[in-house]
């Protein structure tokens, strides 16, 4: 219909064509209409509401129509009133964001680790630090990146693209996956460890076990989630979910109880601390700067959280008192259950052997509960619901670490062309069948090595060490997206800034990742050669494999030997 047949009409034509408009339906006019006016729209819009008949009127009252199509000052002002309204109750608080991210970055591990490897409560020194000089940072250079990448969902790699290139970002992905090959091989026997404590209540029985007969029952699991993921199942999600929250629960019970344990118990044998200055500043010797990949590992990972940053109400203020909140949280969980596990723990009976050592390593976390029942005299249950909700926890995890960082590397529409065509093969389930095999072969090749260690417990010790030196190396992506965002200040805008100086931004940007760079190559170093080697060759190893298969792709579209997947 066109504009200038209708401005012809009488305002006694309006109820006849009423009857013959569909309400709904967009009109072709042209002329003064705006694009996507319906003619009734128009109509209303050219006569006044008093010309039009009364039954008109009252229709168009009872039908909301003219509130619909003419909506007065009054209107228009409760419209946007509601609008804002709707869009703040979507939104969350700061301080939901910090408890999510609490249960995302922190576990009860992180503070049985820091104890063991720092010599007890000496680690609360180490911990500040941590937290002043690289969590708190690390935290809101991530909460700019999420800002400025609201609608971007690829995490890192997508940040990276963004401002670097495709290529980068495949390396970048390629580095948050191969991280995740020797994070794979640990599960396996974590969840095997547990399992034995859930059965037997005691860690002899696992640890004086053959190394060979673990490590080959830990490859038969391995191959079995393997499997199960080739198959496009997932049965442990759930449950997965719903250990990952008892864990952060019971790890939140414990420093609680724990506290509470002397004056309920109070002849329950508790281990003396001396709080003086000297006993909580730690030797600065090697072994202290090798273990610092350790603490790093442990605070990492919070760029899971950033695409939350947009969805906190006042982000530009919100999300930064929500980091420090978290910072808070963790800084405080992380120095009262060092204070509490140091009250059933003695450090010198810890480092007095390195079978010791190992054994704490390992088992550290069940002999806290263990004796966290004894003190409430309810015996081993603390301790079963710990294994149990451990071992789900260790499969589950097994399984989506098999998959989703696959997934992330292979299922990528903007870096496919860096990759093989043989590793992009789905099967009949959906599952990238050769990347699964390639998983194999790499953590199936970590665990079979482990086959010559002296003894369970120095395995889970070993993994822990290796996995403190490869998972970091992901967060240095984050902060090369980081440095290239604020590079890009003029082209990429941000709702929230970490800081508004340049020079500020390059430091902590620049200092972040010198200080997850240095403890990861410090972190290599080991006593044993073994654990050298492997800490050493894996990352280069790693490194290699993510460098070469970008020449095969190009090799590959040269040839014309690129298959159909």
């Amino acid at each position: 219909m066109n504009v200038k047949n209708i401005k012809r009409l009488t305002p006694h034509s309006f109820y006849v064509i009423i009857l013959v408009v569909p309400l709904g339906k967009q009109n072709n006019l042209s002329g003064s209409a705006a694009p996507g006016t319906s003619a009734l729209q128009f109509m209303l819009q050219k006569f006044h509401h008093a010309t039009l008949p009364f039954w008109v009127r009252q229709s168009a009252g009872s039908w909301r129509l003219w509130d619909r199509f003419l909506p007065g000052e009054r209107q228009m002002k409760e419209m946007k009133e509601k609008e804002v309204f709707m869009e703040n109750s979507k939104k969350i608080n700061w301080y939901t964001l910090a408890f999510m991210a609490f249960s995302t970055v922190w576990g009860f591990g992180n503070v049985l680790n820091g104890f063991v490897y720092f010599n007890g409560i000496q680690v609360i020194f180490s911990w500040i630090l941590m937290f002043a000089l690289y969590f708190v940072p690390y935290t809101l250079m991530v909460g700019e990146l999420g800002s400025a990448f609201k609608h971007s969902g690829g995490g890192v790699s997508s940040w990276i693209r963004e401002t670097i290139s495709p290529k980068f970002a495949y390396y970048a992905g390629w580095t948050y996956w191969a991280c995740h090959v020797t994070y794979i091989a640990s599960k396996g026997s974590g969840g095997l460890k547990a399992l034995s404590w859930m059965v037997f209540q005691n860690g002899s029985t696992y640890d004086t076990l053959p190394t060979t007969w673990v490590q080959l029952a830990t490859l038969a699991v391995f191959l079995f989630f393997c499997w199960v993921a080739s198959r496009g199942l997932n049965p442990l999600k759930k449950l997965a979910t719903i250990a990952g929250t008892s864990m952060f629960i019971m790890s939140i019970l414990y420093i609680l109880m724990m506290f509470a344990a002397p004056a309920i118990n109070p002849g329950g044998g508790y281990v003396s601390m001396d709080f003086s200055a000297k006993n909580l500043i730690p030797q600065f010797n090697v072994g202290y700067f090798t273990s610092l990949s350790i603490l790093v590992f442990a605070v990492g990972g919070c760029e899971k959280i950033s695409p939350y940053v947009n969805k906190v109400k006042n982000s530009a203020t919100g999300f930064p008192k929500g980091m420090i909140a978290l910072a808070v949280m963790v800084m405080v969980c992380a120095i009262l259950g060092t204070v509490a596990m140091g009250m059933m723990f003695d450090p010198a009976v810890i480092n007095e052997s390195t079978e010791s050592f190992n054994s704490y390593v390992s088992n550290g976390g069940y002999w806290a509960f263990q004796k966290l029942g004894e003190y409430y005299h309810v015996g081993d249950l603390f301790l079963v619901l710990y294994a149990l909700c451990n071992m789900i926890g260790q499969f589950a995890i097994l399984i989506l670490s098999i998959d989703a960082p696959l997934r992330m590397l292979l299922d990528n529409e903007k870096t496919k062309e860096f990759i093989p065509s043989k590793l992009l093969k789905k099967n009949k389930y959906g599952a990238f069948s050769n990347g699964i095999w390639l998983v194999v072969i790499l953590s199936g090749t970590i665990i079979l090595i482990q086959t010559v260690m002296p003894g369970a417990a120095s395995v889970l010790q070993q993994l822990t060490r290796l996995n403190s030196v490869c998972m970091p190396l992901r967060y240095l992506w984050v902060f090369v997206a980081y440095i290239a965002l604020r590079r890009a200040i003029k082209r990429i805008p941000a709702e929230y800034r970490f800081v508004k100086s340049q020079k500020i931004a390059y430091f902590f940007g620049g200092w972040c990742f010198v200080v997850t760079a240095a403890c990861c190559i410090m972190g290599m170093y080991s006593k044993d050669p073994m654990t050298m080697a492997l800490n050493i060759i894996t990352p280069i190893v790693l490194t290699a494999l993510g460098l070469i298969l970008p020449k095969i792709a190009k090799r590959e579209r040269e040839k014309g030997m690129v298959q159909d997947v």
